[in-house]
């Protein structure tokens, strides 16, 4: 089953931090993508750009409002994800370890449908 790791945090902490402390939370993320890479699991991965950049979509009225801005108003923002495959949430929540836990959260959904496998995913690397 596919699991989307959603990693929540606010914006600009990975920017402000140490080229170390960089590093060391590049260094956890590669880790996961590349035991995941090793199980044919790893499907799409990205690190989305910061809140301010957003436009949400709203119904209104029969029609569509589109304002500038994410979809709340938060201190923490969606600023990235993971699509992985695991047998169970369990082997997700596993998974979801090796990521930082010290600048970001972490909610992990089932994927309901995807167009893709993890196993037919880009390679994040390329």
């Amino acid at each position: 089953m596919l699991y989307a790791i959603l990693i929540y945090g606010a914006d600009g902490v990975f920017d402000r931090l140490s080229e170390k402390q960089q590093e060391a939370i590049l260094a956890k993320h590669g880790k996961l993508q590349e035991t995941m890479k090793k199980r044919n699991a790893l499907g799409a991965v990205a690190r989305l750009m910061e809140s301010n950049t957003a436009v949400s979509l709203r119904p209104h009225g029969g029609s569509v409002v589109v304002t500038d801005g994410p979809f709340a108003e938060s201190k923490e923002h969606l600023l990235g994800f993971y699509l992985i495959e695991c047998a169970t949430m369990d082997e997700a929540i596993e998974a979801a370890r090796l990521l930082p836990m010290d600048t970001a959260s972490y909610e992990i959904r089932p994927v309901h449908w995807s167009n893709q496998q993890a196993s037919d995913g880009p390679d994040p690397h390329a």
